[in-house]
């Protein structure tokens, strides 16, 4: 875009970044994460194909059955609305390696 001079220009590079991207920075950077960040036992409920938390804000409904399984949320925030994926990746290099191979958009 146009701007005039003495005008600030703020730019967002990482907006730009892929999942893959940000996970290689973390590496390259040797950055510590907290645990969350990685697969662990949940209890979750299957609805529409994803996996969901159980929990009071939002299910399991009446015929959704949970069950415990290693999983990973691969947006980490919010809980009651974000689905977790399959995944055993406990470690930084086997998040990195399960990502450049999944096909599934975040």
């Amino acid at each position: 875009g146009r701007h005039a001079p003495g005008e600030h220009v703020r730019v967002f590079p990482i907006s730009n970044w892929t999942e893959l991207d940000v996970w290689q920075y973390i590496e390259r950077e040797s950055i510590e994460l907290p645990e969350i960040y990685f697969a662990h036992e949940r209890e979750v409920f299957n609805r529409n194909g994803m996996w969901l938390t159980a929990g009071h804000w939002g299910g399991p409904k009446e015929h959704e059955a949970t069950e415990t399984r290693l999983v990973r949320y691969r947006t980490v925030g919010d809980m009651s609305c974000t689905g977790a994926v399959d995944s055993d990746a406990t470690t930084l290099d086997a998040v990195i390696t399960e990502i450049a191979a999944s096909r599934l958009t975040e």
